[in-house]
Parts: C-alpha cells; structure tokens; sequence
C-alpha cells in the first residue's frame, strides 16, 4: 500500500523485499481468508486498540473502511461483510488480496527488488539518506520501514525493523505475543483437544479479580485454550503474567442460564432420565468430550444413576457449568501469533504523516509500529491506512 501509493503521487519507489515475493505473511491471514477491515465507527474502530488508538485518527481520517473496500473493488477483488462486520474477500481467499495488491503496484511505477533485505540505514544530519541492501547502497530522499512484526518468521516477518528504528535512535516497546493461544496447567483441556464451542462466556481473573470478558467461541488444544474469545484477552493476558499475576480463566459454558434456571434444567433432565447413569444425562448438556472431564473434576462417578445425585452434588455441577476454570501457564511462542504488540514508540511518529520526529525523510507504517487490537479487521486496516499515509507523505517529501 506504502509503495503503491508513493508511485501513484509521482515518486520513484524501490520495494525491497526480504522473501521471494511480497506479502506472503498476509497471504495467510484469517486462517487463510483474511478479514481486511471491519464497517465499525470510526469512534468504536479505535477503541479496540487501547492506549495507543488515538495515533491513529489521523490516518483513519484520511483513509479508512470505506475508502480501502472502494479501493480493493476497483481492483477487481469482491468483498463481502460477514457477522461482527468483519470484511472478507468474497472468495475467502487471502491470496486473492495478494495477487490484486501486486498486480496493481506492477502496473504502476514501483520496482520490486526480491530477496533484498534492508540491513541499514544510512543517516547524515538527522536525516536519512541511503539505505544497504546486500552490500549495495541506494540513495533515498525518503525511506518507508514497513517489515512488520515478529510473529510467523517464516514468511519473513523476524522483527528486522525493530533493530533499523533503534539504529536511527528510536525507542522500541517491549515485543510480546498478542491475539496468542494460552497454555494452561493441568490436561483437562488436552483431554478435549480441538473441541470448538460456540458462544460461551470467559471471565479472565488476575490475582482472584475479573479484569476481562469475552464472548463466542473458544477452541481447546493439547497444550491449552485457542479460539477468538482467548486470542481477544490473550494481549491483557500476556501482560498479566509478564508482571508475575495469576491468571485464571473462568468459562460460562451455559451462559444463557442463570443459576436458578440453570438447577432447574438439571432437575428435569435428572426427573425425566432419572434411570439412566449421569455420563449419559449429561451428553443433554455437554459435548461428549467434556463429559468425562466434568466429572472426574467434580468428583462424581459416570455410572452413577441420575436419580441419585445429591443436592450437594447438584450444586457442583451447576457451579462447575458456569464456572469451569483453568489456569494459564504462559502465551504459547511470539512465531505462533497472530500479532505483535509493542514496536515503535508512537510518541515518536508524526500522526499526520507517519514521518519520524527524530529523523527527517524517515517514516514507519504497519505492525512494525506500537499498534494492536483484537480481532475483527482492524489490525489490518490499521496496517493500510498507515501504509497510505506515509507512501503519499514520503512522495510529497521526495517532490519538494
């Protein structure tokens, strides 16, 4: 977007990427569909991103969900909104942004240098001047730094930009995983591996106080807990557990009931089937995988007859549906995240131009930024607004 927006203003761009081809990490996106954007409010849009949301009014006032979906469908990509207003290529195919993305920038005046990383910059007077790529040095009026985070190295996105901002003296946010799978303690949740469930409620405790919630869907892994509601409160989880706090998840699995209705749906499930061993009762209520779970964690036997639960043994049951608890051990590994937080300190960009304060001609864009939200579309269409911004700020400073 930064360089494809540079040329379409008049500069002359050099795109220089690390891997065989540009944008392979966002070729993978969505579980391979991508959700570009999301129709929210501008307001509610940079909610998601916290502390660090107000950085981006000015990009977003200038390119934001609606101009990027007009300017994708002049591409020739379809988009299709979907629930939570979540924007998706009409093909639920990631590549398909891709391949629209690089055709555009190869019609235009863009030259793209493959498998040519940048390992410096050169600055005379605060200002920078070339950049070294293999040994060679290309002089630049202005330098774009958009290499993204340090989540999946594999498609090339290992945190170079990081070190290029603090060789120019810029300060860099500790890096830590964010929109993570969680490991937790114990196997109850690798006894239920790859389980999905669907609308269910997660508080998350920090030192025995909720901090969070979530809603919808929850996945369990053989090391832990995965799906959107954990990778929404991962970030707040994640920075929990770097300060040494105890974090608990607590998961409504009925969260439609409260706990009287829910004692009374148990009272006639166990009235109605009372003959039957509570394993088989139960499968009314869970999914065949928890079952046994359940039960081993609230101490009843499976064989059990239903007609025979005690009161006591009710309210275990009933407390253990809307408060099912695990303990998180740590974030699963930065390669395994979706994002990056932490990055460039923000407070040293210009927000109208994504131009350094610190150096002129000098500008960063994208993840490699102090930028992250939950997901939804908005990390990516953070991403975009900011690449646009500084490819039209970065050519107008080459045409003066």
């Amino acid at each position: 977007m930064a360089a494809g927006q540079a040329a379409e203003a008049g500069a002359e761009v050099l795109l220089f990427e690390k891997m065989k081809q540009p944008g392979l990490k966002l070729g993978i996106t969505g579980k391979g569909r991508c959700n570009l954007t999301n129709i929210a409010e501008k307001a509610d849009f940079i909610a998601h991103f916290g502390r660090t949301g107000k950085f981006l009014h000015q990009a977003f006032g200038r390119f934001f969900n609606t101009e990027l979906m007009d300017f994708l469908e002049n591409l020739g990509l379809k988009l299709v909104t979907e629930r939570g207003g979540r924007v998706f290529p009409a093909s639920g195919k990631a590549t398909e942004v891709r391949k629209v993305l690089l055709k555009w920038i190869n019609q235009g005046e863009t030259k793209i240098n493959n498998f040519s990383p940048v390992d410096e910059l050169l600055l005379e007077d605060s200002r920078v001047t070339s950049v070294v790529s293999k040994g060679r040095i290309i002089s630049a009026d202005a330098v774009i730094v958009t290499t993204g985070g340090a989540s999946y190295p594999l498609t090339g996105s290992t945190g170079d930009g990081y070190g290029l901002a603090k060789s120019a003296g810029h300060s860099i946010i500790p890096i830590r995983p964010a929109l993570v799978p969680l490991e937790t303690a114990g196997n109850e949740a690798g006894r239920m591996a790859e389980l999905n469930l669907r609308n269910i409620k997660v508080r998350m405790l920090v030192d025995g106080k909720k901090q969070r919630e979530g809603f919808g869907e929850l996945v369990f892994a053989k090391f832990g807990l995965t799906g959107p509601v954990i990778l929404t409160l991962s970030e707040a989880a994640v920075d929990a557990g770097r300060k040494g706090q105890k974090i608990i998840f607590s998961i409504d699995l009925k969260p439609a009931l409260d706990e009287q209705k829910l004692d009374a749906r148990l009272l006639r499930d166990f009235a109605a089937r009372g003959n039957e061993p509570l394993s088989s009762v139960l499968r009314g209520l869970l999914p065949k995988e928890m079952v046994p779970v359940c039960l081993d964690l609230i101490g009843l036997d499976p064989d059990r007859l239903a007609n025979g639960i005690t009161v006591k043994e009710r309210r275990r049951l009933r407390t253990w549906l809307k408060d099912f608890r695990l303990e998180m051990v740590k974030p699963r590994p930065l390669e395994e995240a979706i994002i990056t937080a932490g990055g460039v300190n923000t407070r040293e960009i210009n927000p109208r131009t994504m131009e350094s304060r610190l150096i002129k001609g000098l500008y960063f864009a994208g993840e490699v930024l102090d930028l992250q939200a939950d997901t939804g579309g908005y990390n990516l269409q953070a991403a975009f607004s900011t690449g646009w911004l500084a490819g039209r700020a970065a050519a107008h400073k080459q045409a003066n």
